[in-house]
């Protein structure tokens, strides 16, 4: 009998998480509006398909990009062969300044100091794999994308340490959960390297504040580790407010090239601001020349392809396009959040606010048979199986919360959209805190029209008795 490594017959890769789950549950059964009207809409999928008219208005307007021609001439073979694994210099000088762009041009990127990777998924475990020692542990608040405990630890070894946030203040980060999560490190005899953030958050759908950046920079600086910031998210920002980078706080601080900045690592990728998580493209950005050396050795392991380098290298340069892009994307993200958020609202349902992301936190303990996490994978389960839709439970976002749901929003039709919260609704007012929700509201709805015949009769007989003095 064959034998396989403890590597891949090991369950460390998170396979069989509900967050995994439902997808494979979704895969069994898609909806489509024609095929198959009943199926399983995918509401777990971080995906960005609000904004794909305008590449692809881009590329029917750039014909020699999207044809891999230069100057009206193929350079297809030129493509073709070998690239070195350091990637190409236009591309890299191209991302380095779209994310100056979203950062409004504050901080600058250089371009030498870029990784490239096949990914976001590729880049942070470069990073654990440059950072890490097997059994090294880094620090992530919770809840956390259910993904990082296969990036980070499956193939490296590395160990999880969760900074505990509860929804009593945003699940923000504070200065006792880190140094509660740090003590509970050294007490499991871990020896800890850093501390990892997403900034917008995945699951939460907010930006670290500036208090809390300022907290993990004076965190890191007085334990002598490193931060890594999984950026992401940056571009996909649809509040008011500017996204603040770590980068910011680096030049804020005036620790710009010190050894703090060199303790301090930008993860980014294109999947989530341009939506093209197919192309594989994601970047390392890191002021340690050692690190950035190693990291471009570790590359050939999973190198973006020429080809995808060429074309958006062209994309990301064309400066008018990429700043139309970026304002349209967040006036359709904000939109398609709001009709999310008050469709929910509908059905008695709140969700934290947010000012970010592809997702809301939604808050769903009202639903909940028991304050227990079995009682929130069974209402996963009656959601998934009876009501067709996969959402993400906290739990698989190891958030100590139960109740709490991470529901996406991009990756559909606003009518699709439409349809998955209608089957909600219907499902939330079946339920007995349905009903509860269903007769507190028509008792207020009664109150409100009570008071305010009341009021108005009042106002009529008032006004019969008194002249009018105006």
């Amino acid at each position: 009998m064959k034998q396989l490594s403890t590597k891949v017959t090991s369950n460390g890769h998170g396979q069989d998480s509900s967050y995994f789950l439902g997808w494979e549950e979704y895969e069994k059964n898609p909806y489509d509006e024609m095929e198959n009207p009943n199926g399983m809409i995918q509401m777990g999928l971080a995906e960005n398909q609000l904004c794909f008219d305008l590449i692809e208005s881009w590329l029917a307007k750039n014909q020699d990009a999207a044809s891999l021609k230069r100057n009206g001439q193929s350079i297809f073979r030129e493509l073709a062969l070998f690239q070195d694994y350091h990637g190409m210099p236009e591309f890299k000088k191209a991302m380095a300044e779209f994310m100056e762009e979203i950062r409004g041009n504050r901080v600058t990127f250089d371009p030498k100091k870029i990784v490239l990777a096949a990914g976001s998924t590729s880049a942070n475990e470069t990073l654990m794999f440059c950072l890490a020692e097997p059994g090294d542990a880094f620090l992530l608040p919770t809840p956390y994308y259910p993904g990082f405990d296969r990036d980070l630890k499956w193939r490296t070894g590395a160990e999880i340490v969760p900074i505990h946030c509860s929804s009593s203040n945003g699940f923000q980060i504070t200065e006792s959960a880190l140094q509660q999560a740090y003590q509970q490190a050294l007490k499991l005899d871990l020896k800890v390297k850093g501390v990892l953030v997403t900034n917008p958050s995945n699951p939460l759908g907010t930006a670290l504040t500036r208090r809390e950046l300022n907290l993990l920079v004076d965190f890191i600086t007085s334990k002598n580790i490193h931060l890594i910031s999984d950026e992401i998210y940056s571009g996909t920002m649809f509040g008011f407010e500017q996204f603040i980078s770590v980068m910011d706080v680096l030049q804020d601080k005036k620790l710009e090239n010190t050894e703090v900045s060199k303790r301090v690592h930008i993860v980014y990728s294109l999947s989530k601001d341009l939506g093209l998580p197919g192309f594989r493209v994601g970047a390392i950005y890191s002021n340690d020349e050692m690190i950035v050396s190693a990291a471009t050795k570790m590359s050939s392991f999973g190198l973006v392809s020429s080809q995808t380098q060429y074309l958006l290298s062209a994309l990301l340069s064309d400066k008018k396009f990429t700043s139309q892009y970026l304002e349209e994307n967040q006036k359709r993200l904000r939109s398609r959040q709001k009709r999310l958020v008050s469709g929910l609202e509908s059905s008695g349902i709140t969700s934290l606010r947010s000012n970010a992301g592809l997702f809301c936190w939604v808050d769903m303990r009202h639903l909940l048979d028991t304050n227990t996490f079995e009682a929130e994978l069974d209402l996963w389960k009656k959601i998934v199986y009876n009501v067709k839709l996969n959402i993400s439970p906290g739990s698989s976002c190891h958030c100590t919360e139960p109740g709490w749901f991470r529901v996406c929003f991009a990756n559909m039709s606003e009518e699709t959209l439409d349809l998955a919260l209608k089957r909600l609704k219907t499902f939330v007012e079946s339920t007995d805190c349905g009903r509860m929700i269903s007769r507190k509201s028509h008792e207020r709805l009664k109150s409100l029209r009570k008071k305010t015949v009341s009021n108005w009769v009042f106002r009529v007989s008032w006004s019969d008795r008194v002249p009018d003095e105006r």
